[in-house]
């Protein structure tokens, strides 16, 4: 059976840009999983350690026939081949690319390193913005909110449009 899962992407170190289409293209060539849409980037100023270089974020949305373990393990992978290296830095520090899940289907998910929906995207303009433009009647699986309500929730952060992705 297939599911719609929605993925929020960054990077804030080396080609941005570069990065976030490298990691579409291997969502894109993954076995189980077909690109549906994907936002405009953001750009957006740093939240938890602000001593970093500003970041660029886009949502997508996949059609998968991946289990939301499955998926986990195949973005994980991805960002490993991107560059990106765990530990050893700050938490919420630079890196090369973070791939999140943000939404599976309408699954609440709590296991031991995943869960479903992202435990702090309620909280982060950055995840939401770039999710409206591309799921306007995305409603939270956990609360049923809307997209509109979460967003008006969320503080004043420091994001702004920065054009499509590009080939």
């Amino acid at each position: 059976m297939k599911e719609t899962a929605y993925l929020s992407l960054g990077s804030n170190l080396g080609d941005r840009r570069a990065r976030l289409r490298e990691a579409l293209d291997l969502l894109a060539a993954a076995p189980g999983v077909k690109i549906k849409t994907v936002s405009e980037v953001f750009e957006t100023a740093p939240l938890e350690f602000p001593e970093q270089g500003g970041f660029l974020n886009l949502a997508c949305a996949l059609e998968t026939s991946l289990g939301p373990r499955e998926l986990l393990e195949l973005c994980l992978g991805i960002e490993v081949r991107l560059g990106r290296r765990r530990g050893g830095g700050p938490r919420y520090g630079p890196r090369e690319i973070d791939l999140d899940i943000i939404a599976f289907g309408h699954k609440v998910v709590r296991e031991p390193g995943l869960e479903i929906p992202h435990p702090r995207y309620r909280a982060r303009r950055f995840v939401l913005e770039p999710l409206r433009q591309i799921a306007p009647e995305f409603r939270d699986p956990g609360s049923g909110e809307g997209i509109g309500e979460l967003l008006r929730k969320t503080l004043a952060q420091e994001i702004r449009p920065a054009g499509p992705l590009g080939p």
